[in-house]
């Protein structure tokens, strides 16, 4: 990794090399941006990220992003890298609850908008002091399912 760089510099380099998906390359940036500013919480969550993907190494991915949502607890970004990691391990759950905390920051953050699409998250219960599996939830929720609007039209699966 060529040292020459600045903490921004490899941060900007792994953010394009992980939205190319190659973990290993970033990673190595992210990496590098910690060891220059090992004070950013933006760079510590993004290196545990790349930690836990490329490294397979959940407890200390989990710490680092942990650690920086809590000192930037206003950043939602920071929110998603940890959750990423969550369903990167299969804690679905998890992810989905640190996406939600990143949206009650930023309720038109798009990346978390389109993580929860991807993800299938289900509308809450029309009644959430019901369960969702009660038969009033259900039929209110096949009644909801038919009211479209206009031009709409239903998906047949």
């Amino acid at each position: 990794m060529d040292t020459s760089f600045s903490a921004d510099e490899h941060f900007r380099r792994g953010r394009a090399a992980l939205d190319c998906n190659n973990h290993e390359i970033a990673f190595e940036h992210f990496r590098a941006a910690q060891r220059v500013d090992p004070n950013s919480p933006r760079y510590r969550s993004y290196y545990g990220l790349c930690l836990g993907i490329a490294k397979r190494r959940f407890d200390q991915a989990l710490e680092l992003c942990r650690s920086a949502a809590r000192e930037e607890f206003y950043n939602p970004e920071l929110y998603r890298n940890l959750a990423q990691v969550h369903l990167a391990f299969g804690f679905k759950a998890e992810g989905i609850r640190y996406l939600r905390r990143g949206l009650m920051i930023d309720p038109d953050n798009q990346s978390i908008l389109d993580d929860l699409e991807q993800l299938g998250v289900r509308r809450r219960p029309a009644l959430g002091f019901l369960p969702r599996r009660h038969l009033l939830n259900r039929w209110i929720g096949m009644f909801r399912g038919h009211l479209r609007p206009e031009g709409q039209e239903r998906c047949e699966a």
